[in-house]
């Protein structure tokens, strides 16, 4: 059994969440963070010292592993149960995934999230348009980019969907949620809708921001 603490409004517990579902595994998740707290009891600190979400709890022949961070925990999980498939053995097609796990973490989210924050976590009384303008002139050049990449391949990494799409498939859904106009991104688009039909999505990708 998988143990996970974090709730599922988060795009990072998300990652986690629909990893374990690609790999068919059994998951015991916890609702902490926000509303949820838990994250600033110490038991939880002793385990994250970060105090924030998500944080798994996994049982293996050497004892419990316990990890934070949730591209580390997707590639933790993938190494673990799909080597060769989500996580690729061939060093070229490994690092071209964590290449883009990392460019998601360090570029595009910082650059959407004040969008999102705004658009979905403040009163729209209290809304700053220039937070939400500047977080657009940031985001719309790492999507177009994304999208040229897309152009070229049908998945992140490749041929073949790996570890890499589901941080960016969880980072372009919240995008892709916000109540505003975006350009054309085709070849996004189609691979968006590619990840959306995947089973291991469901609950996911089909969930409304929140």
């Amino acid at each position: 059994m998988l143990r996970l603490w974090g709730r599922l409004s988060s795009v990072n517990v998300r990652k986690v969440v629909w990893t374990a579902q690609e790999l068919g595994l059994a998951l015991q998740r916890t609702d902490a963070g926000g509303q949820f707290g838990i994250v600033r009891e110490p038991h939880y600190l002793g385990l994250n010292p970060n105090g924030l979400v998500p944080l798994i709890e996994d049982e293996s022949d050497g004892g419990p592993v316990v990890l934070w961070e949730s591209n580390t925990i997707v590639r933790y999980l993938c190494a673990r149960h799909a080597l060769g498939r989500l996580y690729p053995e061939a060093l070229p097609a490994r690092f071209a995934a964590e290449q883009w796990m990392d460019w998601q973490q360090t570029a595009l989210n910082p650059a959407g999230r004040q969008a999102f924050m705004q658009w979905i976590r403040t009163p729209a009384a209290e809304r700053d348009a220039a937070l939400i303008a500047q977080s657009v002139a940031a985001t719309e050049p790492l999507m177009a980019l994304l999208d040229a990449h897309l152009a070229r391949q049908p998945y992140v990494a490749g041929e073949h969907f790996t570890m890499a799409d589901i941080p960016l498939g969880c980072e372009v859904h919240r995008w892709f949620g916000l109540p505003q106009e975006r350009p054309a991104w085709p070849h996004l688009e189609r691979w968006f809708q590619s990840l959306q039909t995947r089973s291991g999505a469901c609950g996911v990708l089909d969930q409304p921001l929140s």
